[in-house]
């Protein structure tokens, strides 16, 4: 198993067929995942598309995750976990910034991702919403009032996912402070197949 070090990410390919197994290795601890056809980097993951088909906004075990153009990128094959998000962006300066009040903000997972993909030639512009592993978002039926919960994560969880076509992929240990219950901790993460 790879390890992210808290408050870092990595970028890697992921070919058609190949599994990928996210792991919490201490608990409560969230992971941003996007991922770019190897292809063309022009389509990428899109959470607008994932949530409208699947018709939820809690993806897990089962569920195809699309594209822009609405191919499926990657499926989820095992989830022990069961809670994700899919909703929120990944934590930048400007959200440390803004949500924080951090006068010298943590470059955040936005620009981990941003740093891991640039071997890619992704750019800033090119980072889309990712699917945060692990993350617990709650949403209010009546106001629409967006809370970030504790990850329901312990040691030891873990999502695996299966790519439907050949891969870029961003995985980070994520940065902010409310989604991993304000302690910073690793990813571990492994390539099957």
């Amino acid at each position: 198993m790879k390890i992210i070090p808290p408050r870092s990410g990595v970028s890697f390919i992921l070919t058609k067929g190949q599994r990928l197994i996210v792991t919490d290795i201490q608990g409560e601890q969230v992971s941003d995942f996007i991922c770019y056809n190897l292809e063309d980097k022009r389509e990428y993951l899109s959470s607008g598309r994932t949530i409208d088909y699947a018709e939820t906004i809690f993806l897990t075990k089962g569920h195809p995750f699309y594209s822009n153009r609405s191919n499926v990128m990657f499926e989820i094959i095992e989830d022990t976990v069961g809670r994700h998000d899919f909703l929120l962006t990944p934590c930048s300066a400007d959200t440390f910034r803004i949500i924080y009040g951090h006068t010298e903000p943590h470059r955040g997972c936005f620009g981990n991702l941003c740093a891991a993909l640039k071997e890619y030639g992704i750019e800033p512009d090119d980072i889309p919403i990712s699917f945060n592993i692990f993350m617990n978002v709650t949403v209010d039926g009546n106001s629409g009032k967006v809370d970030v919960l504790p990850p329901k994560s312990k040691a030891g969880d873990y999502v695996v996912i299966e790519a439907k076509m050949d891969l870029i992929v961003g995985l980070t240990a994520c940065s902010a402070e409310m989604s991993n219950n304000y302690s910073f901790k690793p990813i571990g993460y492994l390539i099957e197949g």
